[in-house]
């Protein structure tokens, strides 16, 4: 079954929050920014829907699965800003919403040949694919780029000091290592701490208490 290759959505943070509404959780989501596991929670409800949607228009299982990411991505950025008015006699808005942004993405993103795709829907499920870039986008620049250029692009450290040398900044390859290593730290202190949870099975702090804060749902959502 395609829910088995996401094992967050059996995660004990995950499952905590079956009982949240949609509109709970996404307002859950808006107001917690610095936690990962409301849009991971939404997203395990919903990728069978997105998926479905998805895998009846793409031509391959490669290009359906980076679509799927891209989908998602775009939803994630799209649910921070999003205000819910429930029509009358429309029993889930969130989900019809969900449908049509869904939609919106695979009649509008223009998809790369299989071969130029070099996503795996496996190894970065969407959830942490968003928070991943999230991270990045807090790192210093040159850290950021040095560490998209070792990861995306799979470059040596020798080709990456060459680069970098071409544009003025001398560093040897050992150097780059290094910095490297400094960048992945940085990246995944910058992952919300129940992301790291989730997908990299980090404990806990100790001595902590997870929140949710309480719920109050404004007409709007």
């Amino acid at each position: 079954m395609f829910s088995q290759r996401f094992p967050e959505c059996n995660h004990s943070l995950i499952k905590s929050l079956f009982h949240h509404s949609d509109r709970e959780l996404l307002a859950l989501f808006q107001r917690h920014p610095e936690q990962g596991k409301y849009f991971t929670a939404i997203f395990c409800r919903y990728h069978p829907i997105v998926y479905t949607l998805i895998s009846h228009t793409a031509r391959s299982p490669v290009q359906a699965d980076y679509l799927f990411a891209l989908t998602w991505r775009h939803l994630f950025y799209e649910m921070r800003g999003l205000e819910l008015r429930t029509e009358a006699g429309e029993a889930n808005s969130f989900q019809s919403w969900m449908i049509n942004v869904t939609a919106l993405c695979i009649n509008q993103i223009v998809l790369p040949p299989v071969e130029a795709i070099t996503y795996d829907l496996n190894a970065a499920p969407p959830p942490l694919w968003c928070y991943l870039e999230q991270a990045l986008e807090m790192m210093p620049p040159m850290m950021r780029l040095m560490t998209l250029m070792a990861q995306t692009f799979h470059w040596s450290e020798t080709r990456i000091a060459a680069y970098l040398q071409a544009e003025g900044k001398r560093l040897s390859p050992a150097q780059v290592r290094q910095l490297l290593a400094q960048g992945y730290q940085m990246l995944e202190a910058r992952l919300p701490s129940d992301i790291r949870q989730i997908y990299l099975e980090e404990d806990p702090a100790p001595n902590t208490e997870d929140r949710e804060g309480d719920l109050v749902l404004s007409d709007s959502i």
